[in-house]
């Protein structure tokens, strides 16, 4: 999906008022979390490069929370490669 801010998809398929944005910079994907319940989030938190999320789901191993739930590296891929071909044709 494709708003304002840029592509998108529902990280938590529960609840459409968080959107992960993604986008490819240089041949790196990039995620930026939406909360329509926290706005401040957008303002607080930047873009973080795919490879802190691998970084990151090392840490979490074994915990509770998976960053690689939330910011689904495959999905950001098809998204941004699905747009690639809107835009082509």
């Amino acid at each position: 999906m494709k708003d304002k801010r840029g592509l998108y998809y529902y990280p938590y398929l529960q609840n459409k008022r968080i959107r992960m944005y993604v986008c490819q910079k240089d041949g790196v994907i990039w995620f930026r979390l939406w909360n329509a319940d926290e706005p401040r989030l957008w303002d607080e938190h930047g873009w973080v490069p795919s490879e802190a999320i691998k970084r990151a789901e090392a840490m979490y191993q074994g915990k509770n929370f998976n960053p690689g739930q939330a910011y689904d590296l495959k999905l950001a891929r098809t998204l941004i490669e699905e747009e690639k071909l809107k835009e082509d044709h």
